[in-house]
């Protein structure tokens, strides 16, 4: 399978800050990649550069196979916020119809969609509520199924579980299987060290760029680490090899 996304030489500024700093990461094709860094790192900046939300400073950004800017390309995109991006005094049913109107769905479409998604999140008894009544796991379990009305080949997931209860964040990692299953691939940026496990791969990100990549085990193995945490510690204190780049766990350049 063709790689998801290329990054290489990213850089994006804000005036006087460099939120990415010469940035080169792969996502490739089918597999759930894990971002892991602290806040501030450049998660987020990450992710909404990924999404087309904002123009790389310098550097070039493929998805997909094509390189953005590419307004194509974002109806094979789904993008899950940090924040729950929803309308509150509609439902979620009624939320999902409208972003499925805007992805292009015809009405019928978006409804039928929207009827399967919110069994698909157990949201079937809450689905004609106001979502200004649902609780914290219930938002975050129909933005998830707003970003995926379109059935995206891509899922970009900002810190999709953060102050959501153990139970509800199990169920939310259920469905991001079950979507890797059915062919997506997904990028989720966390700072949460157990969820890490749960991924294909590993990307660690520090000020603006990626330190170190690789399986978990292999990011492990690579410094000799009992943990996850004890790894990031560790290629966070700077094994920055004599060119000028961070090896990744593997043995190799960062990829």
């Amino acid at each position: 399978m063709a790689d998801a996304v290329l990054v290489s030489g990213l850089v994006r500024t804000f005036g006087p800050v460099r939120a990415l700093n010469g940035l080169d990461l792969t996502v490739r094709g089918g597999e759930i990649l894990g971002l892991l860094g602290p806040n501030g790192s450049g998660k987020t900046t990450l992710i909404r550069v990924i999404a087309g939300l904002l123009r790389p400073t310098a550097g070039s950004v493929v998805v997909l196979e094509r390189r953005l800017p590419d307004r194509r390309v974002a109806a094979r995109i789904g993008y899950m916020t940090q924040s729950a991006a929803l309308y509150e005094d509609l439902t979620p049913r009624e939320n999902l119809i409208f972003f499925g109107r805007l992805y292009g769905l015809t009405r019928a479409d978006a409804t039928r969609r929207a009827a399967a998604l919110v069994d698909r999140v157990a949201l079937s008894e809450k689905a004609d509520a106001p979502v200004h009544q649902l609780s914290g796991g219930m938002r975050q379990r129909t933005n998830l199924a707003c970003a995926l009305i379109h059935q995206p080949d891509l899922l970009l997931l900002d810190e999709p579980t953060v102050g959501i209860d153990p139970r509800n964040r199990r169920s939310l990692w259920d469905h991001f299987y079950e979507l890797h299953q059915g062919g997506a691939t997904i990028l989720l940026s966390t700072h949460i060290m157990d969820e890490v496990e749960r991924c294909h791969r590993v990307a660690m990100i520090e000020q603006g760029q990626i330190i170190a990549a690789g399986t978990p085990e292999e990011l492990r193995r690579g410094v000799g680490a009992a943990t996850i945490e004890e790894a990031y510690l560790a290629f966070s204190g700077g094994a920055v090899g004599s060119g000028g780049t961070v090896p990744s766990a593997a043995g190799g350049p960062v990829r």
